[in-house]
Formats: structure tokens, sequence, C-alpha cells
């Protein structure tokens, strides 16, 4: 069928976690002007809201934004995939081999043969869905940073370097980071032994391997796992400089160590001209006659070329950010934070590769983003804010460097910040007893966020006089939990205590009769895996099936029943809002083979941060979890709103019209015809 466009430029400026409530409270408080022009010049609903399909969660919303179909028709039903044999195992999910739904991008790029980006779409574009010359991909094979699951070749670096020290120490994998607002570097002596969980995350994202988390109590969740900061320390004697080929007078000098522990830095502590220490020098070696990086107290030297050398002593070329976090005036000790390094010459993840080239000789590396805590308010105000600042501006460097270049004339790119720097903090606007959090501050930190994201929008509002049609939008939003305790909904594993309270989840037991980390599938009825899904352990159909296939419908019944009566042991509130049979969840678009025998969510106020959650609900300090959706350039009703109920699945069509192509295959929205200048 031809199609006139509508458009012959167009952009999705995708935001993962970008919700309408949050902006249209910033748009009030009159923070985030560059989103009022798009809304002034675009088209949307009052509320800004996109009707997002579920679960909330990032991979199968994205492949449902590029789809146009549910999760149940493309079959990326949560963050992690279900291993069928094992329950209690999962496999990493955000492979593009897993969509069974065509991507609108194919449709430009084959059949309409418009040169097309899809740039760090997590879930479905990687690896690349289409040979053909007219698509360009870059990542996606994890949602948080480009080439972060490829590229990495340092894990983050603390330095505590005093007069009061004395020998070089370094204490790997040391969880460092104290919460609140004071001190960062606390309890530097406490080791982390158990590593594994880390080790098999990256077996799970780069070999395939099934995954297994057992999450027994609220400190194995999410959020209580996200406070803690796994990083490399180095603690380290501050002395006179001694033997430097060029150390100034009054200097002085401390080691920092990189690597995996055997590549020590020599680092000099230099005082301004009225006699206070302000500044750390780094230097390779003391022979060396100039610094490779400097950086005053409290500021970030960013992108700093360096190396590390990898198990057989290579060096591999690498970027990072190099933060003087505290100094004291007289020198007497320095605190500094080395973000993650990535490898420079790692192109992996892009293709064609000559785009990688093209990029980082014309914009510049591909920045790491901050990996720290958000239980620290000044980690987050002093490191991971301006760290994100950076990737932020590179990334909008990127594009609109493509764009004024008329490299590409269909766009799909996302962007993490608001994502991942709410993962780690937007629960603490929340004050909770037991962390002592000071919520004003995570409230103010949450506007920061929006406000970083307007500017990053505002960059691409000079292309819509330039013929450019721009979709915004996201996946999902985030909620501030209100209440702790309850582990159920949670994505990451077997989401134990309610289904082994319930008596439908049995674990091995040790010789002392206490739980083991094992199921056992002897005594195992059901079992809740992987955010929103219960699987019936049933004969025929799994190798330890004990449930009989004609008692399988009687048992979800039950489990149904159960899990609506069941009540949060602290306030006596119901926890669970919704659950189906598999059938019935057809009419949220979450049925068939790739979801659990019972789907099911929580209850307001039991949501955590997303993806446990009903995509309408709200949370505490005026978050909810609904994506967003404001559309404006050609093609697009200018200072237009919308009555009309706008669906996740609605997107990749309206775009097709926009650009004139078919729909998707697979697609099962309809167009957004209300807000487009042609009649349909």
């Amino acid at each position: 069928m031809e199609r006139k466009a509508l458009t012959e430029k167009m952009i999705v400026l995708g935001v993962d976690g970008f919700e309408p409530r949050l902006a249209s409270k910033f748009l009030k408080k009159g923070v985030m002007p560059n989103l009022q022009k798009f809304i002034d010049r675009g088209s949307c609903r009052e509320d800004l809201v996109l009707l997002g399909a579920m679960p909330t969660v990032t991979p199968p919303l994205w492949t449902t934004l590029a789809t146009g179909a549910y999760p149940a028709t493309h079959g990326i039903t949560c963050f992690f995939a279900q291993d069928h044999e094992n329950l209690d195992c999962m496999l990493y999910n955000l492979d593009s081999r897993k969509s069974k739904a065509e991507p609108l991008w194919n449709v430009f790029a084959e059949e309409a043969h418009k040169k097309t980006l899809v740039w760090h779409w997590p879930g479905s574009s990687w690896p690349p869905t289409s040979d053909s010359e007219n698509l360009a991909v870059v990542d996606g094979m994890q949602p948080s940073a480009i080439n972060a699951g490829t590229a990495q070749v340092d894990t983050t670096k603390l330095i505590f370097a005093s007069e009061k020290l004395q020998q070089v120490e370094f204490l790997p994998d040391t969880a460092t980071i104290a919460p609140g607002a004071g001190c960062i570097i606390d309890d530097v002596e406490a080791l982390v032994e158990d590593t594994s969980e880390k080790n098999n995350m990256r077996d799970a994202i780069t070999g395939g391997k099934g995954l297994r988390h057992i999450i027994a109590k609220e400190e194995d969740d999410e959020i209580h796992s996200l406070m803690q900061m796994f990083a490399d320390t180095t603690k380290s004697p501050i002395k006179d400089a001694n033997g430097w080929t060029n150390a100034p007078a009054g200097a002085k000098e401390f080691f920092l160590i990189v690597g995996k522990g055997i590549s020590r830095r020599p680092a000099l502590i230099l005082q301004n001209s009225e006699g206070v220490y302000d500044t750390v020098a780094v230097y390779h070696s003391k022979k060396d006659v100039e610094p490779y990086v400097t950086v005053k107290n409290g500021t970030i030297a960013y992108n700093v070329l360096d190396n590390v050398p990898d198990d057989d002593g290579n060096k591999i070329s690498c970027v990072r950010h190099y933060q003087v976090v505290e100094m004291a005036p007289d020198g007497s000790d320095v605190k500094m934070l080395l973000n993650i390094a990535l490898d420079i010459s790692n192109d992996d993840c892009w293709s064609p590769k000559s785009l990688y080239k093209e990029i980082t000789e014309n914009v510049g590396h591909v920045p790491a983003r901050p990996l720290v805590t958000g239980s620290n308010e000044r980690l987050v105000r002093d490191t991971m804010l301006p760290m994100y600042d950076y990737y932020v501006d590179w990334q909008a460097d990127c594009l609109t460097y493509l764009m004024e270049n008329n490299r590409y004339d269909v766009i799909f790119s996302h962007l993490h910040n608001v994502d991942s720097m709410g993962h780690q903090f937007w629960h603490f606007a929340k004050h909770q007893e037991e962390w002592n959090n000071n919520e004003d501050a995570y409230k103010e930190f949450m506007e920061d966020v929006y406000i970083q994201t307007d500017r990053y929008l505002g960059r691409f509002l000079p292309f819509l006089d330039q013929g450019w049609t721009m979709v915004i939008t996201s996946d999902h939003g985030l909620i501030t939990q209100e209440y702790l305790g309850v582990v159920l909904g949670e994505p990451g594993g077997v989401n134990l205590p309610v289904m082994k309270e319930l008596g439908y989840t049995v674990m091995v037991k040790d010789e002392n009769g206490n739980d083991t980390d094992e199921v056992d599938w002897s005594k195992t009825r059901a079992i809740a895996n992987r955010g929103d899904h219960i699987y019936i352990n049933l004969k025929g159909r799994n190798p330890k099936g004990i449930v009989d296939p004609a008692d399988k419908y009687d048992l979800e019944t039950q489990i149904i029943s159960d899990l609506y009566n069941y009540r949060d042991p602290q306030t006596g509130r119901r926890v669970v809002s919704v659950a189906f049979h598999n059938k019935d969840a057809a009419v949220i678009g979450m049925n068939g083979p790739e979801c659990g025998d019972v789907v099911y969510f929580t209850e307001e106020g039991f949501n955590k941060i997303h993806a446990d959650s009903l995509s309408t609900q709200y949370g505490y300090a005026d978050t909810s979890v609904s994506p967003i959706f404001i559309a404006a350039g050609p093609g697009i009703k200018e200072g237009f709103k919308t009555e009309r109920v706008i669906r996740q699945v609605d997107v990749a069509p309206t775009l097709a019209v926009l650009g004139g192509v078919r729909m998707p295959a697979q697609n099962e929205g309809s167009i957004v015809h209300q807000i487009l200048t042609e009649e349909f």
C-alpha cells in the first residue's frame, strides 16, 4: 500500500523512566521550559499520559514501542526471560532474537529505503534485526548506558589517602560508602566475601547462562541491594614528595591503584598561591614531567585517557572520570573517586563499526555512567548528577551531530538517565526510620534529574524548524514506595517470603533445620519468579513437577484468592492489586507461554520503583508509573490537546503513518489520528 509521508525526518526521543505526573509538576513550577515549548508547538493529552503496557519494566515496553505489539505477542514479558525447564532460573532478556514481532525500523530501512538509526534502544534492537545497509544500530543489549555491557575494563575505585596511614593497601570489592549526608568513606576494612551474584549476572549477559537468585528477605530486594556500593579501595599514606622529576615545592605524595591491584600510580597534592592544598595531579611515573590528569578539590575531570592492565599485563586504553571528593586544606588527607573505565577500542555493539569511529573522532569517546550508590546524599549531588550531566550532553552532541550532517532520516533514540538515577534514589524520597533519610533532599534531586532531562530535550528544539518531527516518550515512570517489608513482585529472582508463608514454595533444610537457598521441588507446588509471574510446578511440563494437570486451574484459583487475602503484617493493608489466570491476563496483553500461570501486580503503596505495578498507579512524592507522550513537528497539530486515551501500542502505527510506511506485521495498536494534521 502506497502512503504519502507526513514528514521526511523523524526522531523518537525516548527517555527511560520519564513520567508525566512529575513532569507536569515541574512544568507548573516553570523549571522545564523546553518541554513546555514542545507542548506548545505540538500535541499531547492535557495530563501528558501514555497508557503503558504491562509489565511496567524496560525490555517489554521498549519492544512494544518499537513493534506496536503487546508483550504477550512479542514475547518479552519481563526484564528476564523464564527458563521453562527450571522454574527458579531466569535468562537474560535484552536480546532482539527473543522478540517475535517485527520492529518498525526494519520497515523504514528495508522497504522505504530510509537511512535509519536505532540508538541504544534496550530489549529488541541488538543484535541488529536487519542486514539492510540503511539500518544502523548502537548497542541495546543493556539499558544503563552505551558500551556498559561490553567495554568496562575496570570497576569504580575509592582512594583514601592520609598522613595517619602507614602503608599502601589495595582492598578489592569493598563496601565503603556511608549512607546519609556525612562522610563518603566508611568501614574500609569490611571485605565483601561473596561476589558470585555479580559474576553470575555477567555470565547471564554475555554468555546466555541461566541466573538463579533467591530473594529470601527484605535485605535481598533491589532497593536494599542498591544501597550497597561495590568498589575497590586504595588506602595510602601521605608523605612529603620524594624522588620526583618535577615536584613543586611543598608538594605531598600518595599512591592510587587501578586495575586489579597491580598498577600503582603516584600522585601529588599541590598548593595554590595562598598555600592551601587544593589540587591532585596523577602521573604514570615519578619520572614523568607532566601529569596525565590534574583535578581540583571538589571537581571532576571527565573522560580522562588512561590505561589499565588486563590479566596478562597488557595495557588497555580506556577513559574514566577522576574526582577529588574531599581534601584537607593542609593536605593531610584526600578522598578520591575514579569512575568505571571503558575500553576505547571496543566497538562490539556498533553496526556499522564505522559509526563508532565517526562518533569518537567527531564528538568524543563514550563516557561511562556514574556507578555509585544513591544512599549518600553527597554522592548524588556531587558525583551522580554531574557525571550524568556529562553523559547526557555527550549523547545530545552525538545525535545532533548526526542530524546536522543529514546522516539519518529516522532515529529511534533512548536515554537512561532518569531510570538509572531513579533506581538509585527515588525510594529515598519517602522518609523511612530504618534509613534515616532526608526526603526533602531527594525530592530536590528528583527535580534536578527532570531539569537535566529538559536541557537534553532542549538541544533538539531547533530541529523542529528544520522539518524534523519529534516524539517524546518513555517506557514507564518510577514510583516512590511508601510501605516497606513485603517481598513480592521483585523482577530479579524468586520472590520467596509470601509464597513460603502461604505454603506454596518450600526450601530444602540444612542439618539444623534452617532454609537453604535451594528449592525443595518435592514439596513446592508453585513459585513466584521474575516479578509478576507465578508458575505451577506441573507434572509433565516441569521436570520435577508434583501438581496434577487436572488440579492446575483450582490451584491457580486458590493462589489468586490467597494473594487477595494476604495482608501486610505491619499495616494490615492488602498487598496485591490484581491477579489473573494466564488466559484472563489476555485483557492486559500478558497471556501465553512466556507469562506465568498466574499474573499479578502489587497494590499502590507497595510498588517498588516499577515493574510490579499497574501502568496507571501512583506513588509517594507525586510519582507515577505512567509513561509520557508528546509529539511535535510536520504532520502534528500545533498547540493541540486530545482527550483520547493514547496507548503504548499506538505509538508505532502513528510513527508509521507519519513516515508513510506500512505498520509492523504484528502491530496491535491504532493510529492516534486525532493529533495528525491529515484527516483519517
